[in-house]
């Protein structure tokens, strides 16, 4: 699995490299700012591209930016955007038109090895990644019309680990129930929410985190 990081920080983007080659990926391209990543993506042709949300001139976006354009152009391309602190609006804006193949984490997140190399190569394949914290923080957000008022505890335990890109198995063995008992509470969160149900994973990610942000 090959993949390109771009990362202004020497040391962040080299600790990436190495964490990613002992874990078997290829290091295709390691860059310092979203224009060099630009011109590596032909030649590196990664499965998945990781960027800092902010880069080099001005730190604001340039990566935001960068991955929205790495995914018009190579949509074969996963995308995984990293962020040193939570910013919901730049986030809603990289899962606006879809969750596939798309990530978003706290670099945080990365210190849990395992759980990174896991988000790493479900964006490379298609599937989402979203920070837990970023979850947790849509589902706090409450409305007077409240559109998670009718679900259960439970059943907004399901809804955050089904948001963050858990499977229905997953969601399982985390909560250490059956998996028919899983099935039934995303199809009742579904029905409850009004969001048909679908054979998709990112899809539904995508569909839970829309209706989040409406």
């Amino acid at each position: 699995m090959r993949v390109a990081i771009a990362e202004d920080s020497v040391l962040l983007r080299e600790g990436l490299a190495s964490l990613l080659a002992d874990a078997g990926f290829e290091v295709t391209a390691r860059c310092g700012d979203a224009e060099q990543l630009h011109r590596e993506m032909l030649v590196a042709q990664p499965d998945v591209a990781i960027l800092d949300i902010r880069l080099p001139p001005t730190h604001r976006d340039e990566g935001l930016r960068a991955a929205i354009d790495i995914r018009a152009r190579y949509p074969r391309v996963g995308v995984l955007v990293l962020s040193q602190y939570l910013e919901i609006g730049l986030a809603m804006k990289l899962l606006a038109d879809s969750a596939d193949g798309v990530g978003y984490l706290l670099k945080d997140r990365i210190s849990d090895v395992p759980d990174f190399l896991a988000a790493v190569r479900r964006v490379a394949v298609g599937g989402s990644a979203v920070d837990p914290v970023i979850i947790s923080t849509l589902l706090a957000k409450r409305r007077r019309d409240d559109p998670l008022g009718a679900l259960t505890p439970r059943e907004r335990e399901v809804l955050e680990l089904m948001a963050v890109g858990h499977s229905n198995q997953g969601i399982a063995d985390r909560l250490v129930i059956t998996l028919r008992a899983a099935e039934k509470y995303v199809s009742s969160i579904f029905g409850k929410l009004g969001i048909p149900s679908t054979g998709s994973e990112s899809r539904r990610v995508l569909a839970v985190l829309l209706y989040l942000r409406s």
